[in-house]
């Protein structure tokens, strides 16, 4: 009574209020929530230019300009007023930042070949807008354009209000008012940054083009990367340019630029080779160190491989004499040791850029090459961790598993009847079409536990109108049913039938109610679905144990008189609340990382090798996803052995 007390003048209240429309925002709320993102993607960020060094000691002088290719870019009196945009001078980021400003309608597309620095440059630019953001101006937020369903959200506004809301489930708190991602995105308030068009197919990036050009207005913001040859082609599609958009591409480093840099990461003292390695980088004697180091990702290979790890840099003086291919590839072998062996995880302390398992850097090389080639083939660019389930055939696990539960029907329809001939007639169907429905488990994304009731109130209702129809239903069969004459006989197995049957209906329709899918909702980070689909397995199991405790108390009561009652009821909620359901991620997870595990392709402790693989810096979370940090580095990897046969080739002959 004092439960219901408490919650009725709630009730009462959204009651009355829930005809009402809801409030507009207020020019507080709209600033409280940009604010607020403007936090979160300045906390999420600086965490990964820590992890990426990009301004440790400064960013790297990599000089950018406005493309001289005029097919690519609008007419510069539309892009600028008069002037070019970007004239080519090597500037810090701030002037890059006060020339995007300058820009007529804020729109900018960084092009580049692989490794120019396309996405440094975004995250940088992008965080130099939100250290210098003024009240009014839009909070810059980074999106992956592999993301991006054209058949789900046909316009750039739906797009990027439902990956705000997927992305930073905080602003959809009900302090900040109805709808906010949406009302942010709808008023301009939200600048996208859509890093990797290129890795969409073609077909997609050309109607993400097409989308961008049909759905911004005159005050809409953008900046986007892709590379070079697939933005011309796409642009050579849609037959038109991206409107009122300035287009940059990077210049080669100068190698007096590229060991400048070098020098300013080295301690004051360094070894006494790096003097040689450096003046030889300047006067042009290395020449394939000069064109390695001449793109942003060559000039970080050279740091993470040789001088945050302080190995002797002398097989540089070598290897630069060659070819850059093989230096190139050199540098990437050394790059997954040289990161292990210089960020060892922390004695006790949990330390956000550090592992917190010990991993040998042959597994971690041997279980990213598995991963890179398993992307190849399937020409994917996102690693999650329900898609593991995919990576091997599911037919013998789900032998296992119908037999297991079809074991475990007929042992609980054995002891509910006292006749094993009975649980063999039930469990032996049972293990046949439970081997049939778990095929789905293997190929569904991640779902949640979502319990609020705000406009959900109706579908609730509607669990509860199933419940008692159920449960009537259930009362006439058996009553109907009953061969016995008596008329307390038909009405002890009508209420008996009827208490299971709602019962039943309602745990189902409550789970049922209560689940939602992750990944068109909330999904934070990889390891935040992993726990949310784990947590909505662990529910599902309570419910189908409660609706197990009820059967088996009713059967005590009424019939048996026996423990076994409530060891069959166990058996049987249990299996319910394993099998019910949309979403069985984690459970397929679960059952298949062991498999991988034996066969040495990825670790026991998958997940946890993803969030060290990325605090190493090999792998980057983009919502729920993992993607690798360097698209080159996946290639390497998935063609390791071809690249390794032809080197062998090359030396016997």
């Amino acid at each position: 009574m004092l439960a219901l007390g408490n919650g009725l003048i709630p009730f009462l209240s959204w009651w009355r209020k829930r005809g009402a429309p809801a409030p507009a925002p207020t020019p507080t709320d709209i600033a409280t929530a940009k604010d607020v993102l403007a936090g979160l993607a300045t906390e999420q960020w600086r965490d990964e230019t820590v992890l990426r060094s990009l301004c440790d000691p400064e960013p790297m002088p990599l000089p950018w300009r406005s493309t001289e290719r005029r097919e690519l870019a609008d007419h510069p009196e539309i892009i600028a007023k008069g002037t070019v945009a970007f004239p080519g001078l090597q500037v810090h980021i701030a002037d890059m930042a006060r020339n995007f400003r300058a820009l007529r309608c804020r729109r900018l597309v960084i092009l580049g070949d692989p490794g120019t620095g396309k996405t440094t440059l975004a995250v940088q630019l992008m965080l130099e807008l939100l250290r210098t953001r003024q009240p009014e101006e839009p909070v810059p937020v980074m999106l992956s354009a592999t993301r991006w369903n054209d058949r789900v959200h046909p316009r750039l506004q739906d797009w990027l209000a439902a990956s705000l809301a997927m992305d930073y489930p905080a602003l959809c708190a009900q302090s900040l008012g109805p709808d906010t991602p949406a009302t942010l995105v709808a008023r301009g308030e939200v600048l996208p940054v859509v890093d990797g068009l290129d890795e969409l197919p073609e077909e997609a990036r050309v109607g993400m083009l097409t989308m961008l050009n049909r759905s911004m207005c005159d005050t809409d913001q953008l900046i986007l990367t892709c590379r070079t040859e697939q933005f011309a082609k796409s642009v050579q599609e849609i037959d038109d340019v991206l409107t009122a958009t300035a287009v940059i591409e990077p210049q080669p480093m100068s190698p007096a630029a590229a060991a400048d840099y070098l020098r300013a990461c080295l301690p004051p003292v360094p070894q006494p080779v790096w003097p040689l390695v450096l003046e030889a980088l300047r006067t042009g004697a290395l020449p394939a160190l000069s064109q390695v180091a001449s793109t942003s990702m060559g000039l970080w290979l050279v740091r993470a491989t040789y001088i945050a790890p302080r190995v002797d840099p002398a097989p540089l003086l070598e290897l630069g004499r060659g070819s850059a291919a093989e230096l190139h590839d050199h540098l990437c072998d050394q790059l997954i040791p040289a990161l292990v062996n210089t960020r060892r995880p922390a004695d006790g302390l949990v330390r956000p850029f550090r592992p917190q398992h010990t991993w040998t850097s042959e597994q971690v090389h041997r279980w990213l090459t598995y991963l890179s080639r398993q992307l190849s083939l399937s020409q994917a660019h996102d690693v999650a961790w329900w898609y593991l389930a995919g990576y091997m055939s599911s037919l013998p696990v789900r032998m296992g598993v119908a037999t297991a539960i079809g074991i475990g029907i007929g042992v609980a329809f054995a002891l509910g009847t006292g006749q094993p001939v009975a649980g063999v007639s039930a469990g032996l169907p049972s293990a046949l079409v439970i081997m049939v429905l778990i095929g789905p488990w293997f190929t569904e994304s991640p779902g949640h536990v979502d319990f609020h009731f705000r406009g959900r109130l109706t579908e609730l209702l509607s669990v509860l109108r199933d419940m008692l129809i159920v449960g009537a239903l259930g009362a006439l069969a058996a009553w109907l049913m009953t061969p016995s004459p008596d008329m307390d006989d038909k009405l002890t197995a009508a209420k008996e039938i009827a208490l299971v049957s709602a019962i039943w209906s309602g745990v189902l329709g409550l789970i049922g109610w209560a689940e939602r899918p992750t990944i068109t909702a909330t999904a934070r980070s990889p390891r935040s679905t992993w726990q949310a689909d784990r947590t909505l397995t662990v529910i599902r199991i309570v419910g189908g144990l409660v609706v197990g405790v009820a059967v088996g108390g009713i059967w005590l009561y009424t019939k048996t008189h026996s423990p076994k009652a409530i060891v069959g009821g166990l058996l049987l909620g249990l299996l319910l609340g394993i099998v019910v359901g949309r979403h069985h991620a984690w459970l397929a997870y679960k059952l298949t990382v062991p498999r991988l595990a034996t066969k040495g392709r990825l670790p026991l402790r998958a997940m946890a090798f993803f969030d060290d693989a990325h605090r190493l810096g090999l792998l980057r979370t983009e919502g729920p996803y993992y993607q690798f940090r360097h698209i080159e580095l996946q290639q390497h990897l998935a063609n390791g052995r071809r690249v390794a046969s032809e080197k062998e080739q090359r030396s016997a002959h």
